[in-house]
């Protein structure tokens, strides 16, 4: 067996990460950009994916292969029905789910995220390597999500999450008008016997639950609103503004009847997880990630009956503040 080969180089300005490397150590264009997609090189001490990456005078990157192995590089079309990936290393993947997939699978479902990511992770091997989950999205929610590649990474992950480290940054286009410009639920949330989430008054049911929300925009019969959690439960979200009785267009579970809007005829939740930041678990490195906003929602908000942000529409269609008693739903996310 070879013994490992290790190169280090110095940047000059403008130079290219690939072109760096291959003039370092050799290489064909295809195996280099294969060093890269196996996470040899290194840059500043840091896992280093991107090949094109531009690079500033006396940066230094490193790079450690094995001369014997094929370093076949990964198909460059990242992206399928079930996701986008925004971010790849060693440790970490950052992607941008699409609605109507699960995240991991429920009742035996097949067609998942988790198994949509462990066949991209897989293509070229016998074996597809072990991906942890770290958090989740409901079904019809999109946005970013964070998988981690190693167990000592997904501890490392996980550990922010439950300190509230995170940063979460959603966009919702809810039902009715929501009269204040910001505000915060804060609740218990309990699960009852049909696996709903629901606020409780018992001090010693549930888990503390704290929502906080800007509105962005006022629309007839709707409310587009920013929100930031500082917590993580299970439908958050999705609970608090319908008990306050603005549930999320398209919400199959909580406060279906009230859910509706003319405009929104997708079957999708109007419900996006915008930005995901957190510190790399290995490099301790701060890490932000943003999703666009996709078609449904950004086809809603364009629309000519729109409002400027923050003023509401005269005449628009409002909606009562009182909770009301939730339909069972038609499906579990």
């Amino acid at each position: 067996m070879a013994a490992e080969r290790h190169v280090e180089m110095t940047a000059t300005a403008g130079a290219r990460a690939a072109a760096l490397v291959r003039e370092a150590t050799g290489l064909p264009h295809a195996v280099v950009r294969g060093l890269f997609d196996h996470g040899c090189v290194r840059r500043g001490g840091e896992p280093c994916t991107d090949a094109g990456a531009l690079l500033e005078a006396g940066e230094r990157l490193e790079v450690r292969y094995d001369p014997a192995r094929r370093y076949r590089e990964k198909p460059s079309i990242r992206s399928d029905r079930a996701f986008r990936l925004l971010y790849e290393d060693p440790y970490l993947l950052v992607v941008d789910k699409a609605p109507g997939v699960l995240t991991v699978p429920n009742h035996g479902e097949p067609d998942t995220l988790l198994g949509a990511l462990q066949g991209y992770l897989g293509r070229g091997r016998r074996q597809a390597p072990r991906l942890f989950v770290v958090h989740r999205l409901d079904r019809e929610t999109t946005g970013v999500l964070v998988f981690a590649r190693t167990a000592e990474a997904a501890h490392a992950l996980k550990a922010q999450f439950a300190a509230h480290k995170p940063e979460r940054l959603y966009l919702a286009i809810v039902a009715g008008t929501v009269r204040e410009d910001t505000g915060t639920f804060r609740s218990r949330l309990a699960t009852d016997p049909a696996l709903n989430q629901r606020s409780t008054t018992h001090p010693d049911a549930g888990k503390l639950a704290v929502t906080h929300y800007r509105v962005t925009r006022r629309l007839p019969g709707a409310t587009a609103v920013e929100v930031r959690l500082e917590t993580g439960r299970r439908n958050q979200i999705r609970v608090h503004f319908a008990e306050a009785g603005h549930p999320v267009l398209g919400d199959p579970r909580y406060a279906p009847e009230r859910a509706r809007h003319p405009r929104w005829k997708t079957r999708r939740m109007a419900l996006h997880a915008a930005v995901l930041g957190f510190a790399h678990p290995v490099t301790g490195r701060p890490l932000r990630f943003e999703a666009p906003l996709p078609r449904e929602l950004a086809a809603f908000l364009e629309a000519p009956a729109a409002a400027e942000p923050g003023v509401a529409e005269p005449g628009a269609a409002e909606q009562s503040a009182a909770p009301r008693r939730r339909a069972r739903p038609p499906r579990r996310d």
